[in-house]
């Protein structure tokens, strides 16, 4: 009986872990703004921009091909290392972000959010060996990952996350 409890608080214990919950979420950059509503991690922002959804940005190229342009997008990975990377997602649309200069991280608890993103956006096509590599990051199999594979990035000057 005792052995029984035991192997059932650890394995209650282990599933809390898989499911993040107990851990402390990796927050390496302190935001350069902030309200009750969101902060910002990147450039301050004046205002908040006017978003369009990553999904319109990227089916219209003259919006986004010349310059900088603020996207509103899920957040649907976040990269669990340092929150050096995270994946924007809009219904089928998806790319990934990095940010400037690689001066700044998001916490890595962003999952899930919908957050505003100013930067540029462009299309690239990544290696197999890259490919892996964000594959591994991302907490996936890269053995899974075959040949190049072409992506939409965003590199981002400033990120707005919501609190909630």
């Amino acid at each position: 009986m005792k052995r029984t409890v035991i192997l059932a608080l650890a394995l209650l214990g282990y599933a809390s872990v898989q499911a993040g919950e107990g851990e402390a979420p990796i927050r390496l950059s302190e935001p350069v703004q902030a309200t009750d509503a969101y902060e910002v991690f990147g450039a301050p922002l004046d205002g908040t921009p006017a978003a369009r959804p990553l999904g319109a940005v990227i089916a219209d190229e003259s919006a986004w091909e010349d310059g900088e342009v603020a996207v509103r997008a899920r957040v649907a990975q976040v990269c669990q290392r340092k929150g050096c990377f995270l994946i924007a997602q809009d219904g089928e649309h998806v790319a990934r972000v990095t940010f400037r200069d690689y001066g700044f991280f998001v916490p890595t608890d962003s999952t899930g959010k919908t957050v505003t993103l100013v930067g540029t956006l462009g299309r690239r096509t990544l290696d197999e060996a890259q490919a892996k590599h964000y594959a591994e990051d991302a907490g996936k199999n890269p053995a899974e990952v075959t040949g190049p594979q072409m992506e939409y990035a965003i590199v981002a000057s400033s990120v707005i996350i919501p609190r909630s």
